[in-house]
């Protein structure tokens, strides 16, 4: 007999432009800048939905404190206990029309994923960003 599973929780796909200016080995850091502006987040397991704790998730933003190219854009936090990040950062700012996020799933245990949520407001002061991740 196998265990039953819930195969209901398809993973995410990588978004068009998710990885511009992607700079691998970002540093885990407290904040990036000044801060001021919140990305959030889950992230968890496709298949059953579980909660993935202790997972790498790199944030990078074109904001008022620099482009997205810029290292000092760029910074890793890792999920809580129940698969939720929270980094702040400085405000995001429109770049290419459009004012976005970019976040990327690199590490080793699970399928590499980049998102590139868009805003729906560039005065909002909080964008949130979900992982369903495949295993490797």
């Amino acid at each position: 007999m196998a265990p039953a599973r819930a195969a209901g929780v398809a993973p995410t796909p990588t978004m068009r432009g998710g990885a511009n200016n992607y700079r691998p080995g970002a540093p885990l850091v407290d904040r990036i800048g000044n801060g001021g502006f919140w990305m959030t987040g889950t992230v968890r397991r496709a298949g059953d939905g579980a909660p993935l704790p202790g997972q790498r998730i790199q944030i990078w933003a074109h904001t008022t404190e620099g482009h997205e190219r810029d290292p000092h854009s760029h910074g890793a936090t890792l999920t809580d206990a129940n698969g939720e990040f929270r980094l702040e950062m400085p405000q995001i700012v429109p770049a290419f029309g459009q004012a976005h996020g970019h976040l990327a799933y690199d590490s080793a245990d699970f399928e590499t994923v980049f998102l590139r949520p868009v805003m729906r407001n560039p005065k909002d002061t909080t964008l949130r960003a979900d992982f369903v991740l495949q295993p490797a």
